[in-house]
C-alpha cells in the first residue's frame, strides 16, 4: 500500500482543515495516510496572546521519518508571499536527507492558505517547489482536471500549483466547499501518482 504523509503547519486552523481534506482524498485512492504537523517555533505566551490554534490533534513529525513515505504533501500558510517560517525551519533540517538522497524519486506536493486573494496564493507554493526539486522529488500540483479552480462565480483558492484557501485578514473565512474539493482532489491525485511510481 502506498504511504502518504500530509505534513502541515497551521496557525489558526485553516491549513489544518485543508490537510484533513487532502488526507481524505489520498485515502480515497487507497493510500495509507498519516497526518502530522511541524513544531511551533513561536513562544507559548506569544502564541496564546495571538490566538493561535494550539489544540491541534495531529502528532509532531520528525525529519528522520520522511523517507518512510512514498509521497509527502506539504501544507503551510503564507508569510509575506512565501511559506511560513515554522515549515521552513523544519525543512531546513533535512540536509542529511538531501546529502544521502533519501527523498529522491518520492512525490512532493504543496497546498497553502492566505489572508487575501493576492497575498501569496501562487508564490508561496512556487517558492517551495525548488526545495522539493533539490531533494529530487517528483513535483505534483493540482491539474486543471479539477475544474473547480476555474470557478468564476465565487472567490476561491486553487491553482495548477496546488490547492489553497483564503482566510480573510481577520481569519474569519473558513475553507469553502470548492477549496476543500480541490484539496481532496490533490490528495487523491498525488496518491494515485505515487502508487504508479511504486509499481
Amino acid at each position: 500500500m502506498t504511504k502518504v504523509l500530509v505534513l502541515y503547519y497551521s496557525t489558526y486552523g485553516h491549513v489544518e482543515t485543508m490537510a484533513e481534506a487532502v488526507a481524505e482524498g489520498a485515502r480515497q485512492a487507497g493510500a495509507d495516510v498519516a497526518v502530522k504537523r511541524v513544531p511551533e517555533t513561536v513562544p507559548q505566551e506569544i502564541a496564546e496572546k495571538s490566538h493561535f490554534k494550539l489544540d491541534q490533534k495531529a502528532p509532531i513529525a520528525t525529519v528522520e521519518e520522511l523517507p518512510e513515505y512514498d509521497a509527502i504533501i506539504f501544507g503551510a500558510p503564507t508569510r509575506f508571499g512565501t511559506v511560513a517560517s515554522q515549515m521552513r525551519s523544519f525543512i531546513d533540517q533535512t540536509g542529511g536527507l538531501w546529502f544521502s538522497g533519501k527523498l529522491v524519486g518520492k512525490v512532493g506536493s504543496v497546498f497553502t492558505s492566505t489572508a487575501t486573494q493576492h497575498g501569496g496564493q501562487e508564490s508561496t507554493i512556487l517558492s517551495f517547489i525548488p526545495t522539493l526539486l533539490h531533494h529530487g522529488m517528483v513535483v505534483v500540483g493540482l491539474p486543471y482536471s479539477f475544474a473547480g479552480q476555474m470557478n468564476m462565480d465565487e472567490i476561491t483558492g486553487g491553482s495548477p500549483y496546488g490547492a489553497s484557501t483564503l482566510a480573510k485578514s481577520d481569519g474569519s473565512r473558513a475553507p469553502s466547499a470548492n477549496e476543500l474539493d480541490g484539496a481532496r482532489f490533490q490528495g487523491r491525485h498525488v496518491a494515485e501518482i505515487a502508487a504508479k511510481l511504486a509499481r
